[in-house]
């Protein structure tokens, strides 16, 4: 895309979830967290988001402290606001509340020089699907080191 820079991707959440749906929301952050995820200063490992009181917060989601502000910095482990139209916070309400299903943040990127997160609605996958995984994985590898040999 044009005008996208990302920032940064989950891979480990794509190899232990099942993506049914994703949705680009928005985040409110205070102005040095804004200066930390220019820099890629954020870790988010376990992140995850919870939809209450009709908003979507975004929980263990850790940003770095900027060392050239003063006093006025932010709490590097505050649960952010995720910004997203009432109907689809309505939508993923009703599909969180069914079992197994979480909200896992794929990745965060600038568009348009904002900082939006790719929030994804997942289900977790068991360990013989994470097996098949790379299992498949492996074979397509196998697979192209065999064409790149033959030519």
């Amino acid at each position: 895309m044009e005008g996208v820079k990302v920032i940064a991707v989950n891979r480990k959440a794509r190899f232990d979830y099942v993506v049914d749906d994703s949705y680009e929301c928005g985040i409110e952050l205070v102005g040095t967290e804004v200066k930390s995820f220019r820099d890629g200063k954020i870790s988010f490992p376990d992140a995850w988001a919870e939809v209450s009181g009709g908003e979507v917060w975004l929980r263990s989601l850790v940003v770095a402290e900027n060392p050239f502000s003063s006093v006025f910095n932010h709490d590097p482990a505050r649960r952010k606001k995720l910004l997203l139209h009432r109907d689809e916070i309505k939508r993923i309400a009703r599909k969180t509340e069914e079992k197994g299903y979480t909200l896992i943040p794929l990745s965060f990127y600038f568009k348009k020089g904002r900082v939006k997160v790719e929030l994804g609605l997942c289900k977790g996958k068991k360990s013989f699907d994470k097996r098949a995984d790379i299992r498949e994985r492996d074979v397509k590898r196998e697979i192209a080191r065999e064409f790149r040999g033959r030519l």
